[in-house]
């Protein structure tokens, strides 16, 4: 079994891409709601982000502050805190359904996260996937999916790594900016090349 990580920035196509790869049967983790799904069920994780941001982190009813969260990481400047607790949880839980997949037969594991490259999930890549897109292609793209502004998408994206300079730490970089049918088509592609290269591991 191969495992694959795929980055992009916001706008880029990566998770449209994995979309296929699941149709044509990866296993495929998406990392911001395995995070996110981990804030909320893990009793540890839960405990330590409330220590550590305060009672505010989670609404009344127990689910995420997420504008509270987001105010605290990106506007005060503690997202290294935020992630020095929840990434060692994430690699262990994408560990365990790395394994779990191995045990179920799957030739592909996939999982996506924009910040891959500045990851410790990176170390577990067989290969790196990099979908890439003009920025203001991506902009178009969010203001329409998201009905966001486009300083707001701006803001978003100025948050995100520079993915132009991190595209060398790629094994392969897709480009985005025809349609959505060619970017379908591209991720085929690939995936047949990838399941392949995994057939003859065994």
């Amino acid at each position: 079994m191969l495992h694959i990580g795929v980055t992009g920035g916001i706008g880029s196509g990566k998770s449209l891409f994995l979309k296929e790869w699941e149709k044509m049967g990866a296993r495929v983790v998406y990392s911001d709601d395995l995070a996110q799904k981990l804030m909320l069920e893990n009793a540890d994780l839960k405990s330590e982000i409330i220590r550590i941001f305060g009672e505010q982190a989670y609404n009344e009813d127990g689910s995420l502050n997420r504008e509270f969260l987001a105010a605290e990481a990106f506007g005060k400047g503690r997202i290294s805190e935020l992630n020095t607790l929840v990434h060692p949880v994430v690699v262990n839980e994408l560990t365990m359904l790395k394994e779990q997949a191995e045990r179920e037969g799957f030739g592909l594991f996939a999982h996506e996260s924009a910040l891959l490259l500045d990851s410790p999930t990176a170390e577990m890549c067989d290969v790196i996937i990099m979908v890439a897109s003009e920025p203001e292609e991506r902009i178009r793209r969010v203001v329409k999916r998201d009905k966001s502004s486009e300083e707001a998408v701006r803001h978003r994206m100025d948050k995100q790594p520079d993915f132009d300079a991190l595209s060398d730490r790629a094994n392969l970089v897709i480009h985005n900016d025809g349609d959505e049918k060619q970017l379908k088509r591209k991720a085929e592609e690939v995936y047949k090349e990838l399941e392949a290269v995994a057939a003859g591991q065994t």
